[in-house]
């Protein structure tokens, strides 16, 4: 649970799944992230911007599905989000669905962590026709995860990079910006946080209240 931020600077985090050198999906989170600073300046908000790179943590993301180990490089990729005001998760689209690293990433997060965090999805792929790939299954991701995502994504098919990106990422960035300004993310920790479902452990272990009071657990200890 964090506390409202009443100063003029958000922190902003990229996170790509990328996988070539150079990435396209890189790029992509570079283009809007670097936008939101941008649209940030200009409104007197300074936005700074850190950025998660999967491909460097593949072993770690993989190891944490496994054994629930996380590695000291995870861990800290985990703080830079626990921290943020806002995100840009942008994946790569393979067989119209998202990369697996970029869904095990977001699968080894502590439940409560992006509670109200806004978000801009982002996807790049080799055809338009994966495009709804973000909203059909990205979506459900972030909603699981409780973050409060843009109205606009941004994909970019190869014929994209060459005209009308810059209007989707603009629209994108500065729908970020505005909900960052708000501090929405640390306003709803703060005044609505006992109100959301929490598993017993998550917010880094500190939630640690059952509600015995529920027809499950009336069931477990006899009906009484």
């Amino acid at each position: 649970m964090t506390q409202q931020n009443p100063s003029n600077t958000r922190r902003l985090v990229t996170v790509h799944a990328g996988t070539s050198d150079p990435s396209s999906t890189q790029l992509l989170a570079d283009r809007i992230g670097d936008r939101a600073v941008t649209l940030g300046a200009e409104r007197g908000l300074e936005v700074e911007l850190r950025t998660i790179d999967l491909r460097s943590l593949a072993n770690d993301i993989t190891s944490a599905v496994i054994s629930q180990f996380v590695s000291p490089a995870l861990q800290e990729a985990i703080d830079l989000l626990q921290g943020a005001d806002g995100l840009v998760a942008s994946t790569p689209v393979y067989k119209a669905g998202p990369s697996g690293l970029f869904t095990e990433f977001f699968q080894v997060l502590d439940n409560d962590l992006l509670i109200g965090l806004p978000v801009v999805l982002a996807g790049t792929g080799g055809s338009p026709r994966h495009s709804l790939v973000i909203d059909d299954q990205l979506r459900g991701i972030f909603a699981y995860l409780r973050t409060l995502t843009t109205p606009t994504a941004v994909y970019a098919a190869p014929e994209d990079w060459q005209d009308g990106l810059s209007g989707r990422i603009d629209r994108a960035a500065t729908e970020l910006v505005l909900l960052m300004e708000s501090d929405i993310a640390s306003r709803l920790r703060g005044e609505v946080w006992g109100h959301y479902q929490h598993s017993y452990g998550s917010a880094g272990g500190t939630e640690t209240d059952i509600d015995l009071d529920t027809d499950l657990m009336r069931l477990a200890t006899g009906g009484r």
